[in-house]
């Protein structure tokens, strides 16, 4: 067995090369430049372009990107195949690949008026390519809230205590939002009295977990319902309790997501800085404590194997799984639509965008080791599922937490709390980029429909509905593998358009920084989403006779839906890489099609 002191050792000196030598030369690629006036402060609106300081908004910007995804996928992929494969991916590939993608889709898009990646493309390849990626996104972000929304129920069903925590947290940053913005009172006061307040919501929860319906839960834990309902979708995969949470999860992300930004999406995410911050941080420095001192009430090893084959436990191949599996943590598509969605709206100063886009991601990726650590110290049983998989953060967090002291009675149900604020963010985050994104698409309405798909009430409604379906399958596995090639082909995308982009700007501008890390990860997103739809839905369902005998209608239409998708994602992102080769090629040639310069900007 191996200390876990040496993971942490090992990402910590690669991150921190690559903060301090890559990312500044990435600063002075891209020109950043603090006379240049930002998107934030040219259209300021008070409700979507808002100048933000920089603590504030990288909180949100963190908390927005570091989902339960980074958690999740270390998680899945160190069961599946070991810590070994799982450990190089995060620390190789974040800071070559997950920053820089970050980094450029922020950059790119404070250069043209805090649009998005879609807008972006648009300008180069045409009103078809940016039509193209925008679809591609939106329904990206469908299978985003999806995830999210079942991964918040998972949790909230093996740690009730989170539920309550995070309803506090909910109200606390509503107050919060009012206190800052309608009431003008003092930040730093602020700051100190619902941080502080936080905390003691999560001994409430400690005291009073909730459940919605009858079960095994900790002593004094409120049941809301008095049976279980066992009609519910997916609750003969998920539990009854699990399957009631969905909806309301989903219910919540499309109702926060229609709220100005000032209202709970910016408060919310600064208090969400803090449970990171702490969560995070305070795992990652009790490793440290707990190995020295040994103060743990175990020892801190990895209890699990260091690598179990290039064909995983669950009979899952190395390549391209793994490099889907682990998508935030190491590289994600859906940061480029909270660079460009977001956080370009609300970047005070070009040069914010280092530690935000760039820094941030690393931030992700600690993230995603502490969740490797938690599964390296833990190692649950593979056959569990994810009903077991995904507490194991908060039951290794808790141990962790015990180097410092803190009983694992307090730090687990932490450790729920720091995943369940993550996820909660991402979902409402997600559904309101969607929104984005359909607006986009449509420009002016010119029907009812069109008018309804805009709407931010009817646009969440699009979202919400198709993703409930999806998760309605109860099939974990498949609906992770084309949430993880969506999202990783978005990556692949996003980078293409940044890649368009320089191209465009300067002919002599190198493009390796932004094309390698592209051309990579098309070649696994392609792949991954073929497997999906031939192996994990053709083969193991559809031609098999034993799971058609016994699958609901609602099954089947979800398989059909991923297969669907699936085609239709390597279609799309495809088509648009063919499209900016051709306008890179074109560039480079010398025919001037699609020329940029930062002086027109």
């Amino acid at each position: 067995m191996v200390q876990i002191i040496w993971l942490v050792v090992a990402v910590m000196a690669l991150f921190t090369v690559g903060y301090l030598g890559y990312s500044k030369y990435l600063s002075q690629f891209v020109d950043l430049d603090d006379s240049r006036e930002t998107p934030a402060h040219k259209y300021e609106d008070g409700q979507e372009y808002v100048p933000s300081a920089k603590p504030v908004l990288l909180g949100h910007h963190y908390s927005s990107i570091a989902g339960g995804a980074p958690i999740v996928g270390p998680i899945t992929a160190g069961v599946l195949w070991g810590w070994v494969p799982a450990l190089a991916w995060i620390a190789i590939g974040n800071p070559l690949m997950g920053s820089v993608h970050d980094f450029v889709s922020l950059s790119a898009s404070l250069r043209h008026e805090g649009k998005s990646i879609g807008y972006i493309v648009g300008e180069y390849v045409g009103e078809r390519g940016k039509n193209m990626l925008l679809w591609f996104a939106f329904l990206t972000i469908i299978l985003v809230v999806a995830v999210f929304a079942l991964v918040v129920a998972i949790v909230f069903n093996a740690y009730p205590q989170a539920a309550t925590a995070s309803l506090i947290y909910i109200g606390l940053a509503v107050l919060l939002g009012a206190w800052l913005y309608q009431f003008d009172l003092p930040f730093i006061a602020g700051t100190a009295i619902f941080v502080s307040l936080m905390f003691v919501g999560v001994w409430v929860g400690i005291q009073y977990p909730l459940a919605l319906v009858p079960g095994d839960y900790p002593a004094q834990t409120i049941v809301l319902l008095g049976s279980q309902p066992s009609w519910l979708p997916a609750a003969g995969a998920f539990g009854a309790n699990t399957a009631a949470w969905i909806p309301i999860v989903l219910i919540y992300g499309a109702i926060a997501s229609a709220l100005p930004v000032w209202t709970l999406l910016q408060p919310r995410d600064y208090l969400s800085s803090f449970l990171l911050y702490t969560g995070v941080g305070g795992a990652l420095l009790a490793v440290i404590v707990g190995t020295v001192l040994g103060t743990a009430n175990q020892p801190l090893t990895t209890n699990l194997a260091p690598f179990y084959g290039f064909i995983g436990q669950n009979g899952a191949p190395l390549f391209p799984l793994l490099f889907i599996t682990i998508a935030c943590g190491t590289i994600s598509g859906f940061h480029s639509l909270v660079s460009s969605g977001t956080t370009a709206k609300q970047i005070s100063r070009e040069s914010d965008a280092r530690a935000i886009g760039y820094g941030g991601m690393l931030g992700e990726g600690l993230l995603a080791t502490v969740a490797l650590v938690t599964v390296a110290l833990v190692a649950p049983d593979v056959g569990g599922g994810i009903g077991l998989a995904l507490p194991t953060f908060a039951t290794g967090g808790g141990i962790l937490l015990t180097s410092f002291g803190i009983p694992t009675s307090f730090g687990a149900p932490f450790m729920a709390l720091v995943l369940v604020s993550f996820l909660l963010t991402s979902t409402d985050t997600a559904v309101r980029l969607g929104r984005y994104m359909m607006e986009e698409i449509i420009g002016t309405p010119e029907s009812s429909v069109q008018s309804f798909a805009a709407d931010r009430y009817g646009n969440a409604a699009v979202q919400t509905i198709p993703a409930y379906v999806l998760i309605a399958s109860g099939s974990w596995a498949t609906l992770w593998q084309l949430f993880g090639g969506a999202n990783q082909l978005l990556a692949a995308l996003a980078l293409l358009t940044a890649t368009v982009w320089l191209a465009n700007w300067d002919e002599s501008k190198q493009l390796l920084s932004t094309g390698g890390p592209m051309a990579v990860m098309v070649g696994i997103t392609v792949s991954g989403l073929l497997w999906l739809a031939f192996y994990s839905n053709i083969y193991t369902k559809f031609l098999n006779d034993a799971w058609m005998a016994e699958a609901t209608i609602v099954q089947i239409l979800s398989a059909v839906a991923q297969i669907s998708l699936a085609f239709v994602l390597i279609y799309l992102g495809l088509s648009l890489v063919r499209m900016g080769y051709e306008n890179v090629q074109n560039i480079r040639e010398g025919d001037g099609t699609g020329a940029f310069s930062l002086s027109d900007d």
